[in-house]
């Protein structure tokens, strides 16, 4: 992939002042209150004449409710967040009603994420100052790092997290030239709790457990807020404590995130890496908290969109493809192996097994054939909902050829997908059954 243009967020913080906070505070509230109002008159159609609402209707309604006395502050505030907000909300709907969402909800002044957005009408950008609507200063932004050189914003969202921090994200469109050369090495990557990665080529990424090494503040946090009278400008204050050792955690977590997946985009032209279903693995209540902390749903994020960026190739492999229980080296698939089994011997060939070393290689190599004979890694489903399953992929999930390690001759051919001998059971990937 040579150079491309892509749009990119620069997230940095600043410090407004009190007319600022102000008017940023009321178009918080604005906004939320459009997006419900909104929200509210889309669904009261639906409910009671099965009717759906456009943006161009809602956007009608808007200028409405400005004229009426009971929501006639919304003229105080800028009318582009506003604007935005029921953009957001026609996304929305447009995600839930193509499948890939939930319904949207209501947005709550304590739980939901303060933000507004402003498109180019509503800001300036002049000399590497930024000024919003409604504001007669710029923002003191604190530049932690460059804007690349020429890149004008398109959009600026204003956020506020939970401990009190504003912070400011600049979209801008950028030329990538990527700079890495290409590359033909290949990783599988394992994904685990007392390890967070472990790869193919048997490195072991200890998980760095932020939310464990100050759980025990956080603890004591919670339970001077706990303590705290209900209302009270003390509750307020020991709430901000308790949120800004959660910003402290995530922030943690994210530098350590970005910082390794990184490396694995810089280091390989494919990266392989498991579809765990982590919304179903944390229903688990021993595990959850791990498996929160551990944060697998962000890191394959940041792989995504970093691979695409760079001309790298990522490959997820289906959720039901047996990578613990089959042997990298015969392709034996034994049956049940428990959790706290952390190496075992193959039946077949007698390889003594590192649990999570051997799931990487067979990640590594579903990888490789999905890659070279240009499969797919989802299930296909004809008309009828049932997994496709003609000849062509039979053949194609018969044969998958793995590369042998070194002294065990050029190629080993196995099944990958094949269950066991007492279950059989389908897969849900032809190329990597």
């Amino acid at each position: 992939m040579g150079e491309h243009d892509v749009h990119r967020a620069y997230k940095y913080r600043f410090y407004p002042t009190a007319e600022q906070q102000d008017v940023l505070l009321r178009t918080f509230g604005c906004v939320r209150k459009v997006y419900n109002l909104a929200l509210e008159a889309r669904s009261r159609a639906w409910r009671e004449h099965q009717r759906k609402v456009s943006y161009a209707e809602t956007s009608s309604m808007l200028t409405q409710w400005k004229r009426t006395d009971e929501f006639s502050y919304l003229t105080e505030v800028s009318s582009v967040p506003l604007q935005q907000a029921l953009r957001h909300l026609q996304s929305a709907f447009n995600r839930y009603f193509a499948g890939r969402g939930a319904y949207p909800r209501f947005k709550s002044r304590r739980r939901s994420r303060a933000a507004a957005e402003y498109t180019r009408s509503a800001f300036t950008w002049r000399n590497g100052e930024l000024t919003l609507a409604r504001m007669s200063g710029p923002l003191d932004v604190r530049w932690s790092r460059a804007l690349p050189d020429g890149a004008v914003p398109s959009t600026v969202t204003v956020s506020r997290d939970a401990a009190g921090r504003w912070f400011v994200s600049l979209l801008v469109k950028v030329t990538v030239i990527p700079g890495l050369q290409p590359d033909n090495a290949a990783v599988g990557i394992d994904l685990g709790l007392s390890s967070l990665v472990t790869l193919s080529t048997a490195e072991k990424v200890p998980a760095p457990g932020f939310g464990k090494r100050d759980a025990a503040r956080l603890a004591r946090a919670q339970k001077e807020l706990s303590r705290k009278q209900k209302g009270s400008k003390n509750q307020e204050k020991a709430r901000v404590k308790v949120a800004g050792i959660h910003a402290r955690i995530a922030d943690r977590r994210r530098d350590f995130l970005h910082k390794l997946s990184t490396r694995l985009v810089q280091e390989n032209q494919l990266i392989a890496i498991e579809d765990l279903p982590v919304r179903n693995l944390v229903r688990n209540r021993t595990m959850a908290r791990s498996i929160s902390d551990a944060a697998w749903s962000e890191l394959r994020t940041m792989l995504e969109y970093k691979c695409a960026w760079y001309g790298r190739e990522l490959v997820v492999v289906d959720r039901f493809f047996p990578s613990t229980r089959t042997c990298s080296t015969c392709g034996l698939v034994r049956g049940a192996l428990p959790l706290a089994m952390r190496t075992w011997t193959c039946e077949g060939c007698g390889t003594l097994h590192d649990r999570d070393h051997n799931a990487a290689r067979n990640i590594e190599a579903a990888g490789l054939a999905v890659s070279a004979c240009g499969g797919c890694v989802r299930p296909q489903r004809n008309s009828s909902g049932r997994a496709a399953d003609d000849e062509a992929g039979r053949a194609t999930a018969r044969a998958v050829e793995v590369p042998a390690p070194e002294g065990q001759g050029d190629v080993k051919r196995r099944t990958p997908g094949r269950r066991s001998s007492s279950r059989p059971g389908s897969t849900r990937c032809r190329a990597v059954r």
